[in-house]
């Protein structure tokens, strides 16, 4: 960042008004709101089963939306240029938490996997928010070294390295569907900032090498693997979720059999509320009702991709890689969450964002939320135009 512009981003954080990109907000709450009714559909059973309260969930995810909320809103008055600075020690604190997890006592195993940490008898999965600060730092170093990324391999190797040193960490939890999130987000923010068309595509095939050597080797990944292919071969044991998942999707047909008459949240549908809402909100909702859901992400993918365009016009090259790296996550784990509901990619314990029930992934997404508002204020202002983007 030149002395000038850290000179105008003193100068504009300390007067003037907020100017919040209300497109984007209304985009996140339409999807927020609509997570918490089926988040609240999915979950009643199961809630009532657990606790005697059949409200439980929702009554825990509109807590998270409100500390989630108050993250972002913290987060709209921190200047990026702040971010920039503290990116390395940033990356530091991400690969300190993805060892931390995998230490023994520190880490806290569920499901087989050691992905969280117990806080004050909170479970926070550590992989959240370590994949936000590793692409915080991919962000900066794109900025800072535009030149070397769009003239040479070696400028794309470097943040590669980084990012394939957090998806080992990741992929020792396990945690196979983070780390090729994080890898692709990586990719997608370092092609965007200029990485040439021939290095990344060299690089991403290697990679897509890696994770597929990978997964051969692992037995229980192969298994996965063979139930995508097939689930009816198996429909009681491995096939299992993921059948009675396009059960669901093909009861909804056009309309949905109704809000909350789902039969596949019945017990039959394991995670309902966390990682296969999706498939309850086919079956209560019906095309249209997803129709509109793949609408509000793509709409929000968009916006974020927008608001990257407008900050990179406007000169803030950091400003630009952080809200396309929104955008290109937002968009492909949505993408990657529909995909395993709709039985076209393999399983991921991978949440919808924003909809979801997922404490650490919630709130980091809409804290992430906050710096997105943050860019565009940031780049409305450099420009003095209005507080919209157009698009």
């Amino acid at each position: 960042m030149t002395t000038a512009t850290m000179g105008w981003a003193r100068s504009s954080a300390r007067g003037g008004a907020f100017r919040t990109d209300w497109v984007t907000v209304a985009l996140v709450l339409a999807i927020t709101l609509l997570g918490l009714v089926m988040v609240t559909s999915a979950s009643v059973s199961i809630a009532n089963r657990e606790s005697g309260d059949p409200f439980t969930y929702l009554e825990r995810q509109l807590l998270l939306l409100c500390v989630g909320g108050a993250a972002a809103f913290v987060l709209t008055r921190v200047r990026t240029e702040i971010l920039e600075h503290l990116a390395l020690p940033l990356l530091i604190a991400a690969l300190l938490l993805l060892v931390a997890v995998l230490i023994p006592g520190v880490g806290h195993v569920v499901n087989g996997s050691r992905r969280w940490i117990r806080i004050a008898g909170f479970n926070f999965q550590a992989s959240e928010l370590a994949r936000l600060l590793v692409l915080i730092f991919i962000a900066s170093y794109a900025a800072r070294r535009e030149a070397e990324l769009r003239t040479s391999l070696a400028g794309l190797a470097k943040p590669l390295g980084i990012l394939g040193l957090a998806a080992a960490l990741l992929l020792a939890e396990p945690d196979f569907g983070a780390a090729t999130v994080l890898f692709a987000t990586g990719f997608g923010v370092l092609y965007l900032a200029g990485a040439r068309l021939r290095y990344v595509l060299a690089t991403m095939l290697s990679a897509l090498a890696i994770f597929g050597t990978l997964v051969a080797l692992s037995g229980y990944r192969m298994r996965r693997l063979a139930a995508f292919l097939d689930p009816w071969a198996d429909p009681y044991n491995s096939g299992f979720q993921l059948t009675q998942s396009l059960i669901a999707i093909g009861r909804g047909q056009w309309f949905g059999v109704g809000l909350g008459e789902s039969v596949q949240k019945l017990f039959y549908l394991p995670e309902a509320h966390t990682d296969f809402l999706f498939a309850v909100l086919a079956e209560e909702l019906g095309l249209a009702g997803v129709v509109i859901t793949v609408g509000l992400f793509l709409a929000l993918a968009w916006r974020a991709l927008a608001i990257a365009r407008r900050a990179a016009d406007a000169g803030l090259k950091f400003q630009a890689c952080l809200a396309a790296g929104f955008g290109v996550w937002i968009g492909l784990q949505a993408f990657i969450n529909i995909g395993v509901n709709m039985g076209a990619l393999p399983t991921k314990g991978l949440t919808l964002p924003l909809m979801s029930y997922g404490r650490s992934s919630l709130v980091v997404t809409v804290a992430w939320v906050g710096i997105l508002l943050r860019v565009h204020h940031e780049a409305a202002s450099r420009t003095r135009g209005p507080a919209t983007v157009t698009t």
